[in-house]
């Protein structure tokens, strides 16, 4: 398995139940760059290794 197989893993059930910890609100996937979006909070939460990392501090800012 290569690091683009890693990226197809990621769990749909768990998206979906997953939300912003900085505003609660809905989070985006961008597949491509393996983040979840928080529009509402302006931040992309990156996937590393089929794992969120749900830190804000951690999370790169996005217009």
């Amino acid at each position: 398995m290569n690091d683009d197989d890693a990226s197809v893993l990621i769990d749909r059930k768990m998206l979906e139940v997953l939300v912003c910890p900085v505003t609660n609100g809905v989070l985006s996937y961008d597949k491509r760059r393996q983040e979840l979006i928080s529009k509402a909070a302006h931040l992309a939460f990156p996937i590393r290794n089929g794992i969120p990392i749900m830190l804000a501090d951690q999370a790169r800012e996005i217009d």
